[in-house]
Parts: structure tokens; sequence; C-alpha cells
């Protein structure tokens, strides 16, 4: 092939949406232009080899704050043992500040933001001429009904074994600092009818886990509607044979229409990514961030006590103007709500993002490599920032697996973000580990924290052992989880 269309994924089963635009729009090209896709953690030398056997003249990587690390040392190697291919880079992370990245010194072009139309231009003119004379190329921005569908590009093996990723938009019109949609001016949705008849041939190759990575799926009510009937029809029609769908929802809108459209999915075939990132309004106020708190606690409670559907809540620790106190109040707050999992992210300078702009005033430090989290601010220092990450990591094990689901209550208490810290203190003073502990092990950890604090033995082993013994990847299942669930969300349904 002349041209190849690579990328390190994070995982195998995350499929790359961005490389299958960049060939379905190839146009006279597609035809000698392949996608060749790695995981990180693959040794750079088989990497380089496995893309020199195709004999490429032009080699394009999607890079992303994940693999630029990764992918930086497989292009240094491509240019010490093949000079002649032509390196092409694109992507979010290479599409900011670029002149700081040795990955673009090293690559010939560089391709910014959107590339549907201007890469294959590049490529015909580095293959035919005239050379191209710069090197870096901003993307031209085409007509929405102008971009070719990149459904047709996953394959079989793709749709039996892989998280299907598909948008009926681009862009958003918020501008909250900490994100890189802040530098879109507003969200442009695809031909919904073109858009739904992907989703049909799709469905009929056999897909049924669907990942919209939209930024705003409940902007627009009407198309967000219309998109849900897709996939209550087909459950209506084929109740044994379920689809699975998962939405990022705008927190604070939330009209009956929609409540309605809701309540109608069953358990496992709905799934909701809540971003609330921060209760505090001043914070909001300070990051650009426009949320109606009420109405996003109302529309959590009520998706919570309503609706089957799971909820994915985000919250950010390392914001500018937060404190230990506002967060964890803003903690205690959502899980009262009690949604199914609580994301507990530190907050990650995505290069291009506004959040710069308070550095100075509120003493923001981070990290100088991918992918670059906060190390500290004015209000947060760093051993502290370290205990927030420890405590998102162990929150990630007992809260968010669904593994503990009877125990976590007896762990949080009336306190939740005092409580589950200090067992988080506990466990890494007596682990001196935040990885790679098995669950075995966990949870006779867990059952010695809570006799730490005053439960008996007995009691704490037969809790969580309550919890053990019914989770779904047990070999005694509790409850046999829907194919095309996540496992993750599966142990939920479980409990």
């Amino acid at each position: 092939m002349t041209i190849l269309l690579s990328t390190l994924n994070a995982r195998y089963a995350h499929a790359s949406l961005g490389l299958r635009y960049l060939l379905a729009n190839m146009g006279p090209l597609q035809e000698q232009t392949s996608l060749h896709e790695f995981v990180i953690g693959a040794k750079t030398t088989e990497i380089v080899e496995r893309l020199l056997a195709q004999s490429p003249r032009i080699i394009g990587f999607g890079i992303y704050i994940w693999n630029v690390e990764e992918t930086t040392k497989v292009v240094a190697m491509l240019k010490r043992v093949a000079p002649q291919v032509v390196i092409v880079l694109g992507g979010p992370e290479v599409s900011h500040e670029p002149g700081e990245q040795a990955i673009v010194q090293m690559a010939d072009y560089l391709v910014t933001g959107w590339g549907d139309v201007t890469f294959p231009k590049l490529c015909g003119e580095i293959l035919h001429g005239p050379k191209p004379l710069m090197k870096i190329h901003a993307g031209v921005q085409p007509p929405m009904a102008d971009i070719a569908m990149p459904y047709s590009f996953y394959t079989d093996n793709d749709i039996a074994n892989r998280t299907l990723y598909v948008e009926a938009s681009r862009g958003c019109p918020f501008k909250c600092e900490f994100c890189l949609s802040a530098l879109d001016k507003t969200a442009w949705p695809f031909g919904l009818d073109t858009f739904l008849g992907e989703l049909e041939t799709l469905h009929a190759r056999g897909a049924r886990l669907f990942k919209f990575v939209d930024r705003t799926f409940n902007l627009n009510i009407k198309t967000s509607l219309k998109i849900m009937q897709f996939f209550l029809d087909k459950l209506e029609a084929d109740p044994d044979d379920p689809v699975y769908a998962h939405f990022e929802l705008v927190p604070d809108h939330l009209p009956d229409a929609l409540k309605d459209g809701i309540r109608k999915f069953p358990p496992g075939a709905l799934q909701f990514e809540i971003g609330i990132q921060s209760f505090n309004p001043a914070v909001q106020a300070l990051v650009s961030r426009r949320q109606d708190n009420a109405k996003a606690a109302d529309n959590i409670r009520w998706l919570c006590e309503q609706s089957h559907a799971h909820l994915h809540v985000d919250l950010i620790a390392g914001l500018p103007g937060e404190d230990m106190d506002s967060f964890a109040r803003g903690f205690d707050q959502l899980v009262a709500l009690k949604p199914h999992e609580i994301q507990f992210g530190i907050l990650k300078r995505l290069r291009g993002t506004p959040i710069i702009r308070h550095t100075e005033e509120h003493g923001l430090v981070f990290d100088p490599y991918p992918p670059y989290t906060i190390l500290a601010t004015k209000l947060i220092d760093f051993p502290t920032m370290q205990r927030l990450v420890r405590f998102a990591r162990y929150w990630d094990l007992v809260a968010n697996s669904g593994r503990f689901a009877h125990t976590l209550a007896h762990v949080l208490g009336d306190s939740p973000f005092a409580n589950f810290m200090a067992f988080s203190d506990w466990i890494y003073a007596r682990t001196d580990a935040t990885h790679r502990i098995a669950l075995d092990r966990l949870a006779k950890l867990v059952a010695q924290w809570l006799e730490t604090r005053g439960m008996s033995r007995t009691e704490a082993a037969a809790l969580v052992g309550s919890d053990y013994a019914g989770r779904v990847d047990a070999p005694a299942e509790k409850a046999k989880p829907v194919a095309s669930v996540p496992q993750r969300q599966a142990r939920h349904l479980a409990a």
C-alpha cells in the first residue's frame, strides 16, 4: 500500500473512528490506502516492522494524549531505518503548540484540526506534486454533507469484538476551559437520515454496542429522540437480541419529552456519561462552565430513580479556585444522588485549552509529560494532590467496579469523602500500591478496614463475602449479564 493510516489505541477494544473517517474520504487515493491499528504497550520494533512490511511511501499517524510518547518512539525509529517514508501527523495532541513537540520536529508534515479534506489533498501533492512547501497545514472544515461516512470501514471483526464509535454531530457550543471543545464555535450535525441509515447498516451487520462521541447528545431534543427511537425500535423488534447505546449528556437539559423516551429503555440498554466536574458556582464561572446545579442534580436524581439508564458522572479535582473542602462537598453531594459510577478525574492540561490562562494567578503546576496531570495548585499542594490521585484509583477499584455494592455504603458512612479518603490513606500505607492489587487481597483489605472502624471480624467478612460471592465474574454467577452489556455495567446490574 502507498499510504498507511495508523495509530496506537489505548486498548484493543477501541477502534479508531478518526482513521476510518480519513480512509472514507481519501477519494481516488483510497484504493492505495490501508489502515493499521496497534495498542499502546506494543514493541516499537514490531510496530515499525509491520508498517514497513507494507512498503509505504506515506504513513499518517493519529496522535492523542495517551499515545504521543509511544508514537514518538515509532516515528523516531522509522526516520532512522526508513528515512524515505514520509510521515504525516494529525490529531488533537499535535494540533496545538506543535513547536514544542519532538514528534512534530521529526515528522515531515502536520495537519492540524479537521483532516477529512486536507489530509487526502496533502497526500496527493506528496505523491504527484507540486511538493508541499509548508510543513504545517491547517485542516479545512468542509460542509458536513461533504464528509463521507466511515462506518463501512468497521470490519466484521471490529463489529464482533470492539466498541463501535459513532457520532451524530461534531463540536460543542460550550466553552469549558479544561476541554478542547472550548475552541469550537458551535456543534455541527450530520444529516440525520444519512446517519440513521449508517446505524441501520451496522446493526444489520451484527453491531450491538454503540458509543456516541458527541459532546452534546441532548442539545437538540428532536434529533436525540429520533436516535433513541432507532434503538427502541430494535429492542422492541427483538428483545432477546438487545442493543446497547452510550451517550454523553448535558446534565441540566432533560425536558419531559426526553424523559419519556429514556423511561422506555430496559436495564442494560442505555448508559449516560454526565459531566458535572464541579458543584462550586465560583469555580464553574472561573472556567467558563455554564451549568444550573439544581437542575443537574434533579435530573441525575430522576435518572437514578425513574429510569434504567446506567449513570457514569464525572468530577474533576484540581480545578482553579477549588480547595479540598469545596471538592469534598461536591463529592458528597454527588454520592447522595447515587449514580452508578462517579468518575473521579484529575485535571489535565490538554494542549490548546484555555485553562492555561489561570496558571499564574491560581498557581497551577502541571506535569510536563503526557497526560499533563495537575500536580499542585495554590489551594492544593503536591502531597495532597497525590492523595487525591490515590483516592481516584481506589475509588475505581472499590466503588466503580461494582464489586462491593453492599459493602460500599458501610465504608462511606455519613461523610463519604472524608471516610473514603481515610480508607485510601490506610490502604496505601498497608500496600504501598495503587495497581496490581489482586481482587482476593483487595476484598480482605476492605474487610480489615471495616474492622478498624468498629465492625466485628465475622460481620465484616460476611458483608464483604456477600459482594465477593455475587460478582458476575465469580464462578457462581449471581446473574448472567446480557452479552452486549460491558462487563463493568453488568456487575452493577448483578448487584
